[in-house]
């Protein structure tokens, strides 16, 4: 019953963890509006087969303020509210730091971590007066790193940062809050047409879970951190990833 009557904004909503997230707030009885500069693929259509009418796309660019402006008051219109922001669009550009252009930089920070706060920002207007949940998500990125993500994981890095930060400027009445995924499989939350993972028992037993993450996962999450049933949880950073980063590796 959390859900009915409410509506969620869900970024990067047309594929990958964001198609799960916005399937899984649907499922609860949510209205949603997915926010995405990539239209609807085959996949998005299938996963939220259903739910038709119940559902908003809105093409929007999130590092574009004018475009997050549109956004928000559109999504408010949708069903004159606005309750749940899942920040959940990401891009990455992963070079040699040599070759890592400053346009390539701020491409990602302008995405990642601008667009976060912009959405926070505007939706967080309409939420104001009656209360609402924000979602970021980060990542495992943020804490621990491969070689060449820079711009990625300063952004996710500074995604937890501004999660607290706006938990504090905007609470009691907003609570904010963070997931930091780690290795999701999100195959089946993306077009046919894409080149599937292919995982191996190795990739699995890395895990000290057992396993590679699912979409459902996090999905999961964000709707346990948007319920009633975590009204006291506010500012925190949840990692969801089979227990890796706690994993001592030698060589």
């Amino acid at each position: 019953m959390d859900f009915i009557d409410k509506t969620a904004v869900v970024t990067g909503g047309t594929r990958g963890i964001g198609l799960c997230i916005a399937k899984f707030l649907l499922g609860e009885g949510a209205r949603v509006v997915i926010a995405d500069i990539e239209p609807a693929n085959d996949r998005t259509i299938e996963v939220l087969a259903g739910f038709e009418g119940k559902y908003q796309l809105l093409h929007t660019d999130i590092s574009d303020e004018n475009a997050v402006c549109d956004m928000a008051r559109a999504a408010a219109a949708y069903s004159g509210r606005i309750d749940i922001l899942v920040n959940n669009a990401a891009i990455s550009c992963n070079k040699p730091i040599a070759e890592l252009s400053y346009a390539d930089w701020k491409r990602v920070i302008d995405v990642n971590l601008s667009g976060t706060f912009l959405c926070s920002k505007h939706c967080g207007r309409f939420m104001a007066s009656h209360g609402g949940e924000i979602v970021n998500i980060a990542s495992t990125r943020a804490f621990m790193s491969e070689p060449d993500t820079e711009a990625y994981s300063a952004s996710k890095a500074a995604i937890v940062g501004l999660t607290h930060s706006l938990a504090i400027s905007l609470g009691p009445k907003i609570r904010v809050n963070c997931i930091s995924p780690g290795w999701i499989d999100t195959t089946g939350y993306r077009p046919a047409a894409e080149l599937k993972t292919q995982l191996s028992q190795a990739d699995h037993k890395q895990h000290p879970a057992g396993r590679v993450g699912r979409p459902e996962d996090i999905a999961n999450m964000v709707v346990y951190l948007c319920s009633s049933k975590a009204e006291f949880i506010t500012a925190q950073n949840f990692t969801i990833d089979g227990g890796m980063t706690k994993k001592m590796i030698y060589v």
